[in-house]
C-alpha cells in the first residue's frame, strides 16, 4: 500500500473504506452481473458496517456501486432514492460472518433477466477492497487489475490448456496473479487470472471455446 492508498480516491462521503471502498465492492458485483439491471438485492453487513451503515453512508455506497456508479459520482447521495425510482427491491441486514473482516458485505442480486450472484467482499481501508467470494466460490482479487474468472469442470489438464493458450496465442498478456478454487474434487472450480493491462480481442471467447470450461468473466478494474 503506497502513501496514495493511504490517502484514499476522490470521493463522496465521510470515510474512504465506508464509502469509497463499498462503491468499489457494489460496482464488482455490477461487472459479476455484467452490467445487468438488478430487480431484488439483499446486501448481509458484517463487522463495522454492520453497525454503522446507515450513519457512512455505507448503504447508498454499496447501490450505488451496485448501480454502476463511481466513488466521485454525485449521485451516491440519492442512491437508494434512485434505486427505488428504478424498482430495485433492497434490504440491508446485519449480520456476523465468521472470520471476515471487519468492513465485510455479502451482496446477493437477483436481476431483470433472471440472472443471479453473490459477491462477498471486504473494504480493506484507503478505498481498497478484497473479494473473497463470487457465487460462493472462493476467490482472492482487489479489483485494481484486470481480472478473468474461468468457471470450469474439474478436469487435469484443464489449466494447463487455459494457460497454454494465453502462452501460445496470446504472448503480450502477463499474468500478475492465479489462484485455483476447487471446493470439491471433480466439481466445478474456478481460477481467478490477474492480468496486466486489457486482455486481446478474442482472448475471453477463446477460453469460453475450451473443452470443460463453463464460463468467462472479464471483471474490469474497479
Amino acid at each position: 500500500m503506497n502513501v496514495f492508498d493511504i490517502i484514499g480516491p476522490t470521493m463522496i462521503g465521510p470515510s474512504s473504506s465506508h464509502t469509497a471502498g463499498a462503491v468499489a465492492l457494489g460496482r464488482v458485483a455490477n461487472k459479476v452481473m455484467n452490467q445487468a439491471s438488478p430487480a431484488k438485492v439483499r446486501i448481509e453487513l458484517s463487522g463495522s458496517f454492520a453497525h454503522t451503515y446507515k450513519g457512512h453512508g455505507t448503504d447508498r455506497a454499496l447501490m450505488a456501486g451496485i448501480m454502476g456508479y463511481k466513488s466521485y459520482s454525485a449521485e451516491i447521495r440519492d442512491a437508494l432514492d434512485i434505486a427505488q425510482q428504478r424498482g430495485i427491491e433492497y434490504e440491508f441486514v446485519p449480520t456476523d460472518i465468521p472470520g471476515a473482516h471487519p468492513n465485510t458485505a455479502r451482496i446477493y442480486i437477483k436481476g431483470k433477466n433472471g440472472e443471479e450472484c453473490t459477491v462477498q467482499g471486504a473494504s480493506i481501508g484507503g478505498g481498497n477492497i478484497r473479494v473473497d467470494y463470487i457465487n460462493g466460490m472462493r476467490v482472492d482479487f482487489t479489483g485494481e487489475h484486470n481480472t478473468i474468472l474461468v468457471l470450469h469442470r474439474d478436469k487435469p489438464g484443464l489449466i494447463a490448456a487455459v494457460t497454454n493458450l494465453m502462452k501460445e496465442k496470446y504472448k503480450e498478456v502477463n499474468i500478475g496473479n492465479f489462484r485455483l478454487s476447487r471446493p470439491v474434487k471433480g466439481g466445478e472450480a474456478m481460477m481467478t487470472i490477474e492480468i496486466d493491462g486489457m486482455p486481446p480481442q478474442g482472448m475471453i471467447d477463446d477460453m469460453r471455446g475450451i473443452e470443460n470450461v463453463i464460463n468467462v468473466l472479464l471483471i474490469r478494474s474497479v
